[in-house]
Order: C-alpha cells, then structure tokens, then sequence
C-alpha cells in the first residue's frame, strides 16, 4: 500500500514544521525507572564453541653469538675533523700555596675559565649563484636617430637640450611623385613630339647630288611613290626621287611622312620587304645618336649590280635610300644627311 501523500500548505502557513510541545518536567525522583535488560534472554553465557586443531610448536630462534666490544674512542661523524678533548685540570705544585689572598684595597680577579670546544658543524652546499638578465634595449632602425634620451641619462645643470627636430618626408614623397607622374612621360613624349609631325620636299641639290627630271627618272620615282602610299596607307606626304653625281654615282630615295609608335620594328619590316626585290644580306643596325630614331643598311647583289640599302625611322617619318659604288657606312652617312634636307618637323 503506498504511503499517503505529504499535507499540502495552507495561505500564509510556514514552511518550518511545527515542533511539538515539549513536555513537563519532572523530578528525577518522580520518574520511572527503566530497565535496560527488558526482553532480553539472560538465561545462560555459556555459547558453544568449535573445537580448533591444535598449532604445531614454534622453533626457537638461534642465540646470536656473543662480540667483543671495542674499548677505542667513539670515531667521529662523517664530514667532521675529530675534537681533542680539553686538557685535565692539573693541581699546583706542593711548595705553592693553594690560596691568594688579594690585597684588601684590590678586587680579587676571577680565574679564566677555558674556551669550551667548538662544536662541529656540517658544510651545507653553497647555492648556485644565478647571473642577472641583460637590460632590454629598445630596437632603433638603422640610420635614424631616437627622438627620446636614453634612459638614466640627465642632462647637466643649467644646461637645458635643444629639442630633436623630427625629419619631414613628405616633400621627398612629393617630388618622387612629381618625377614619376611628369618625368616619365617627359622622357617619352619628347622624341615623339620633336619628330611629329613633318614635312617632306625633294630639293634640287644635296652636297654634290643632284636631282634627275628625265623620263625614266621620273617615271621610278613615281613608281616608287606609288608603293610607299600602298604599303603605308596612312602616310600622310609621300617622298621619291633619283640623284647622281658627276662621277656617275646613283642614289635613289623614298619614304613618307606619318606618326609611328614603333620605328624600330618598322625599319626592321622594311628591311624584310626590300630583301627579295634586292637580294638582302644579313641587315646592320647602324647608330644614328638621336632617341627615337633607328636606321638599319644590308648589303645587296642584285642582276644589274651590287648596291647598298639603308632605311632610317623615327616617330614622325621613313625615309630609304638605295645607294651604288658607297661602302655601309658611306651609305649611311649619306641617307642621314638627305633626310635631314628633305624632312623638315613642323613646329607645333
């Protein structure tokens, strides 16, 4: 049967039980006397108890044979230089007398008594002795100065430091930045905007070459202008003509005028185009000393003779020559100094 279950708490009842009512008190003398032994079967002490075998007999322990003792001094401890005892008290000759007495003025002078012996003492290990940690210096990158004393450092007296003046970058920073933004396309621009745009008229006379207006030269120069307007379509003047000397040196030189971001890849190109028409050997690149410009000059063997081609470009024009009975450097020479007469830079 289960157990009832526990009284719920009415309003305002504690939770704390309820103890009960303590009872009255009463004399020792009026109270009843209670046995201990009540219920309690007295009747015999006698248990019975289980018989045990008996335990077998101990041996006896053999006697340990008897050991001389050593009448020698006691050795001393471990670790401790052996104390020679004090010298025995020894009585004063017979002749002397045992007692003096001092002077009634004078205090008796106490006997010395005799140092008592040092007692010994163990040596205990000395500690290891731990080396200080080294001062921590702060890092300072190298080639600045530190704006703040170091540390334990004072300054005499009277005497009071100028301030550390703290170096300013920005107007590096700046002019860095200047010379990239502006330096950059300064050096770029220049050939660009010296050489473009140009002008190209043949004159009459070139140091000792003259220019030929017969039929037949005449008709190779218009030729050869015809093919510069088709291979550089975007030219905008286009140049040819023929020049002898007296001595029956013939030179003939066209181009055209025009902006060009890359002549050195152009003067290469326009070596390749010539080779097969002239039997190109391998090209030369010849140093012109101007930025921008670049010449390339080839040897030639064509049916009618042997000859020299050179072309030279820059950013505004491209003038070629064909020379014959010249050397390369000849050639080249002479190529600079007709495009030099017949290109002329317009002044922007």
């Amino acid at each position: 049967m289960p157990p009832p279950l526990p009284r719920r708490r009415g309003w305002g009842e504690s939770a704390e039980p309820t103890p009960p009512p303590p009872l009255p008190e009463q004399a020792p003398e009026h109270r009843t006397p209670v046995d201990p032994w009540a219920g309690v079967d007295t009747g015999g002490w006698d248990l019975p108890s289980a018989e045990l075998p008996p335990t077998p007999p101990t041996l006896d322990y053999p006697v340990p044979p008897t050991t001389r003792q050593w009448s020698g001094p006691p050795a001393p401890p471990v670790g401790t230089h052996p104390v020679s005892p004090p010298p025995a008290h020894q009585p004063p000759p017979a002749h002397q007398p045992l007692t003096a007495y001092p002077a009634p003025h004078a205090r008796p002078t106490p006997p010395a008594r005799p140092a008592a012996p040092a007692r010994p003492t163990a040596a205990r290990p000395a500690a290891p002795v731990r080396p200080a940690p080294p001062a921590r210096v702060p890092k300072q990158r190298r080639g600045r100065r530190s704006a703040t004393p170091p540390p334990g450092w004072e300054a005499p007296k009277g005497y009071a430091p100028p301030p550390v003046r703290r170096r300013r970058r920005w107007p590096w920073l700046l002019l860095l930045s200047l010379a990239c933004c502006c330096g950059c396309p300064a050096y770029y621009g220049l050939p660009i905007s010296s050489q473009y745009p140009a002008s190209a008229a043949l004159p009459e006379r070139v140091a000792d070459l003259s220019l030929r207006q017969d039929d037949g030269s005449a008709e190779t120069a218009k030729q050869l202008e015809n093919e510069v307007r088709q291979e550089y379509w975007l030219a905008e003047d286009t140049f040819a003509g023929v020049y002898t000397t007296a001595d029956g040196k013939r030179v003939t030189v066209f181009g055209g005028t025009g902006f060009r971001l890359t002549p050195e890849a152009d003067a290469d190109e326009e070596i390749t185009r010539l080779g097969e028409r002239y039997a190109l050997e391998t090209p030369e690149t010849v140093q012109t000393g101007v930025r921008g410009r670049h010449e390339r000059c080839a040897v030639g063997r064509p049916a009618d003779g042997d000859v020299v081609v050179c072309t030279s470009v820059d950013h505004g024009s491209i003038a070629t020559g064909v020379f014959t009975r010249l050397s390369v450097s000849d050639s080249a020479t002479l190529l600079d100094t007709l495009r030099t007469q017949i290109v002329q830079p317009k002044q922007s």
